[in-house]
């Protein structure tokens, strides 16, 4: 261990994997090193940082830390009973603590959960590329399409057996024959979702090594040369879960593949992402970065900001910020409710804590009646918390209704970044804190680019938003007829323009380039702004003509049109 002297005055230890066993490029299990590494920092009073000389690290599950966490958004009771998590590099309660890889790659081996915050303060991740042996997305290309068969070009990657007709994925820790599958053109930069002509299949043949037919009883179309993407749709591990932390950074990192969920943060406080590498490595030849979610934040507070950073190859959406609506199902005393998790994948966690304070929401309509404070909050059961408050129970509260931890919502600062071959969203963003979304790129996002939603019926997602603003970034072609680029869609049922459930969102100074999709569709929002944008209108089929073609609003008031630019090109 080297000390060396800090600005401030303080001791820097400075320790190096190496010491403990840790050798790159040897092909050799690093983690029982790393692990004896991070238990050594975490010994040591003051800031600790651990150097990897730079190279390939290679990590293994068989000695993997293994421990229980419920992660919001993730599996159900029934998808996976089991919630033990398979962690590669597992931090418990550390302070003031540096992982530098000097520009590695930490490749992994079977389906891991690469990193695990627990409760951690001051934590940084820099300079390291992390990747998986064997992703759990399979890719193949399609080679030859004729009238009732596909040949498709497995990747070396992966692995397969035919069993009766039936093609099986294999790998040394999983298998899978069934699932979610997605299609990629490379000329056109855009991935969408399809049926999985795998599970239709009459029957799969090999040809040759990695070569498949794939007979069908319909005419494919998919295109030659475009990848199809498949998995099966369990998240059953994390790329990293970030839990009851505060202060964590990522800087220059890169996530170059994640099963399951990508990067989780859950109840946590001040989390940064800048210039990460969410994209496949090239040297790989993969396409795909991403299982579901990108960097997906649950129920934290304080400011997180994800800048100057790359998604790109994911399955679902690059960044969702959001909290949970739990719904009330029992009143036991007068100032005494249990609330219930609601969505299968999200439950498990303490969604509340004393002195949180929260707030009562009618389901139909999204709008608050009540708040109060917490006093105390016992998880009864891994759906349902039992929570005493500083105020009355409310009168007539409903089956539907919902409520909503108000103290845990963070502010959003997403700028700079790169978003494509996307084939849902860009960034979701439901907090009521304030929201900017600025200088970014998104291209071709299948669906709406920007999406505000809250639901008290679905996802469960909470809740409101009150300060947004969108501006200086540029979208192009993204979204549908069904998916506008802005998309601000509460899911009420009850629906009044004198009760709004979002207000103050201002779209400024934004660059569209639309072939089929509106630039912006609204509901119940209240003082909403659209100025200064440049709006060009592209396609022969395009039917935007001026700017009242590619807004829409519903039960929306104070609404501002100023400044802006509509420009056909065909």
């Amino acid at each position: 261990m080297a000390m060396q002297q800090m600005e401030n005055g303080e001791t820097l230890a400075v320790l190096q994997l190496g010491d403990f066993g840790g050798r790159p490029d040897s092909g050799a299990d690093a983690m029982p090193a790393m692990q004896r590494a991070i238990e050594a920092a975490a010994q040591i009073q003051g800031p600790v940082v651990l150097e990897c000389a730079s190279g390939r690290y290679d990590f293994f599950p068989a000695q993997a830390t293994r421990k229980p966490y419920y992660i919001s958004n993730t599996t159900s009771e029934v998808e996976n009973q089991d919630v033990t998590k398979t962690i590669g590099l597992f931090m418990k309660g550390m302070r003031e603590f540096t992982l530098d890889g000097k520009g590695s790659l930490f490749l992994y081996h079977g389906k891991q959960t690469m990193f695990l915050l627990d409760e951690c303060e001051d934590i940084e991740i820099r300079n390291v590329n992390v990747d998986y042996e064997q992703p759990t997305v399979v890719e193949m290309t399609v080679a030859e399409a004729g009238s009732n068969y596909l040949v498709l070009a497995v990747h070396p990657s992966y692995r397969y057996e035919i069993t009766e007709n039936k093609l099986a994925w294999v790998a040394d820790h999983w298998r899978f024959l069934e699932g979610p599958m997605q299609e990629l053109d490379l000329k056109e930069n855009r991935t969408w979702r399809i049926d999985n002509v795998l599970e239709n299949a009459v029957k799969v043949e090999e040809l040759e090594p990695r070569r498949l037919k794939v007979h069908l009883n319909h005419s494919p179309n998919q295109a030659v040369s475009n990848i199809l993407q498949t998995r099966d749709g369990i998240r059953d591990q994390v790329g990293a879960f970030i839990n009851r932390s505060c202060d964590v950074r990522f800087t220059n990192v890169g996530m170059h593949f994640m099963h399951g969920l990508g990067i989780v943060c859950q109840f946590s406080e001040n989390l940064t992402f800048e210039r990460m590498n969410m994209t496949p490595r090239k040297e790989t030849g993969r396409t795909v970065t991403a299982f579901a979610d990108f960097i997906h934040v649950s129920g934290c507070r304080g400011l997180i900001k994800v800048n100057d950073s790359q998604f790109s190859g994911g399955h679902d959406d690059p960044i969702n910020v959001h909290g949970t609506y739990l719904r009330i199902v029992e009143q036991l005393a007068p100032n005494q409710v249990k609330v219930k998790f609601m969505h299968h994948q999200t439950y498990g966690f303490e969604a509340f804590f004393a002195g949180d304070e929260v707030e009562f929401v009618r389901g139909e309509s999204l709008i608050a009646y009540h708040s109060s404070k917490v006093i105390s909050a016992e998880l009864v059961n891994p759906r349902e918390m039992l929570l005493t408050l500083e105020h009355m129970v409310p009168e007539g509260i409903k089956y539907e209704d919902v409520i909503e931890n108000v103290t845990w919502t963070p502010e959003m600062e997403i700028t700079g970044n790169a978003f494509e071959r996307v084939p849902t969203r860009g960034v979701l963003a439901t907090t009521r804190r304030k929201v900017e979304i600025a200088h970014n790129r998104f291209e071709k996002m299948t669906m709406s680019a920007v999406f505000i939603a809250a639901d008290a019926e679905s996802w469960y997602e909470s809740g409101r938003v009150q300060q947004v603003s969108i501006h200086d970034n540029t979208f192009i072609k993204c979204g549908n007829e069904q998916h506008p680029n802005i998309f601000i869609a509460p899911e009420n049922r009850q629906v009044s323009p004198e009760h709004p459930v979002h207000s103050n969102i201002f779209i400024e100074n934004n660059k569209f380039e639309t072939e089929n999709a509106i630039v912006l569709s609204a509901k119940s929002t209240c003082n909403i702004g659209i100025m200064n944008n440049e709006i060009v209108a592209v396609g022969d089929q395009n039917e935007f003509r001026a700017l009242q073609d590619v807004v829409r609003f519903e039960a929306c008031t104070d609404i501002s049109l100023a400044g802006n630019s509509l420009i056909r090109e065909t």
